[in-house]
């Protein structure tokens, strides 16, 4: 089924329903959505784009944004979105890796890709009059037509060594995901609307799909952006809002309602994940703002979909469990089967500690032309998720670490080894060791422990300049930390607990 089919069904039916916004301001009803992504995909045609093709999106969140991947969907090609936070360099290493044949962009990312990307790269730009006259192209009929095992959305994951791996995710997946979020996570009515806060290439753009097939509202901040103030105010006045949101989002968002003297009036639904939230955090939340909030937990591998704790469980107080629960991700989405395995891929007993793995109809079809890769992530059928947690008698699934190394901030993904490898570059520094320190804003923040080739004086603001050079702003180190030695263990490796204890001790003393 192409995604494209659902957009087009929608549009037949309530062709007058108010369909995208910026801010409060609509500027398209359904039927003038379908007929913009009609006529990209046939604009996308004249320019020799097919069926099959990849298609990249490199910019912020604006409605246009929607327009392109349903255009793409549309023609029948594989949209591949870019996290619009990333550096040039890296934006144009996957448009590469995915073989895109064109790339949106606003101008602003434009700049930033025109000195990283071939020359005959195809850069349009939403701002530009190309593209104002490409989606007039027109119209493409109806949408192509896509099976289940169909190639959909290529997401780039953040790499823990190496390059990032696209995950390839078919129209059978999006269709599972998006069966799961109404039974599991919310229903969604066509008086509803959703705000797209976070990134449109991940989880909050993954959500669109829902929202057009019930002929919903779909909403860009004005800022295109998270800003506290402004999701209040854009929902009390839309009414009927969700939205995706990283802990770091709702923590600001409550802090927000609070010294407002707010309660998150106009939200429906705020569903949580990417970093864990503490448990004052959401007990507050919910305080503040009532029962809106569903945790979801999931993974680009299987995007949105592992388990789910329902707004019930999040806000209930009563039951026996209930602070387990609230601590817990929830229990497994009904389209999936998840399980707590050994090493040898034996499932272990309720309570005990072992690695997170899921399988079912949501689950990546693999990585993008890295069979090895896969392999090693789908075994026994099973998607490991390298995720290490337990599950109680009741299926509740509690998360207790984290890929050993990530760091999350914000709600971005950030490898330590990939800032350490720039660091490293620099003539000056002799070793790094990369690590992340709880922050009450962010979630973590990255800390860079450096030692430095003997004469050497390297500072922060030299080092700081490099990292901005080669990799998105948001990965780069908050604070350096210029160390003698790094500990290590008897075979040489660095000990990273040692690290991380140090920090977590200042953060515990208020230094």
């Amino acid at each position: 089924m192409n995604p494209a089919e659902w957009l087009n069904r929608t549009a037949i039916r309530t062709p007058a329903r108010p369909a995208l916004f910026t801010g409060t301001t609509c500027i398209a009803d359904y039927s003038g959505f379908a007929g913009r992504a009609a006529g990209i995909a046939a604009g996308l045609s004249q320019l020799g784009i097919g069926r099959g093709d990849r298609v990249a999106l490199f910019m912020s969140n604006r409605t246009e944004y929607l327009e392109v991947l349903y255009g793409i969907w549309w023609l029948g090609a594989a949209a591949v979105p870019i996290n619009g936070k990333l550096h040039g360099r890296e934006a144009a290493w996957i448009i590469g890796d995915s073989a895109s044949s064109l790339v949106f962009v606003d101008d602003k990312s434009a700049d930033e890709l025109r000195r990283h990307v071939p020359s005959e790269t195809v850069l349009v730009s939403v701002d530009g009059e190309e593209f104002a006259g490409l989606r007039q192209t027109g119209a493409h009929d109806k949408p192509a037509a896509l099976g289940r095992d169909d190639l959909a959305w290529l997401f780039y994951t953040s790499g823990t060594t190496g390059n990032p791996k696209g995950v390839m995710l078919t129209c059978g997946n999006l269709l599972s995901m998006v069966a799961s979020y109404f039974v599991d996570v919310d229903e969604v009515k066509p008086e509803d609307a959703i705000l797209y806060a976070a990134p449109m290439s991940h989880g909050a753009g993954l959500y669109n799909f829902m929202h057009v097939m019930r002929g919903s509202r779909h909403v860009v901040p004005a800022s295109g952006s998270f800003v506290a103030g402004e999701v209040l105010e854009v929902s009390a006045e839309l009414d009927s809002i969700s939205m995706f949101a990283a802990p770091t989002m709702v923590r600001r968002l409550v802090d927000h309602a609070k010294s407002a003297g707010l309660k998150g009036e106009g939200i429906r639904t705020i569903v949580y994940a990417g970093g864990p939230m503490y448990e004052a955090d959401i007990l507050e939340a919910v305080e503040v703002m009532g029962a809106r909030f569903v945790q979801i937990y999931g993974q680009g591998e299987c995007p949105m979909g592992i388990t789910a704790l329902p707004r019930n469980d999040v806000a209930d107080r009563n039951h026996p469990h209930w602070r387990e629960r609230l601590n817990s991700v929830g229990y497994a989405q009904c389209v999936v089967e998840v399980a707590i395995l050994d090493e040898d891929g034996k499932e272990l007993p309720p309570d005990t500690a072992g690695e997170i793995a899921v399988r079912g109809e949501t689950v990546m079809a693999g990585y993008w032309r890295s069979p090895e890769a896969t392999e090693k992530t789908i075994r026994g059928g099973w998607l490991w998720t390298g995720d290490m947690g337990r599950m109680d008698a009741d299926g509740y699934v509690t998360l207790q670490d984290r890929s050993k190394d990530l760091i999350i901030s914000g709600g971005s993904n950030i490898y330590p080894r990939e800032v350490e490898e720039v660091l490293l570059s620099h003539p000056g520094v002799h070793e790094v060791s990369v690590v992340g320190q709880q922050d009450a804003e962010w979630g973590e923040v990255v800390v860079a422990f450096v030692v430095l080739n003997a004469d050497q004086q390297t500072g922060h603001e030299e080092l700081d300049a490099l990292c901005l050079e080669r990799i998105a702003r948001f990965k780069r180190p908050k604070h350096y930390r210029f160390v003698d030695a790094l500990p290590k263990n008897n075979y040489g490796k660095v000990l990273k607990t040692e690290l991380r204890s140090i920090l977590a001790a200042e953060t515990a003393n208020g230094s």
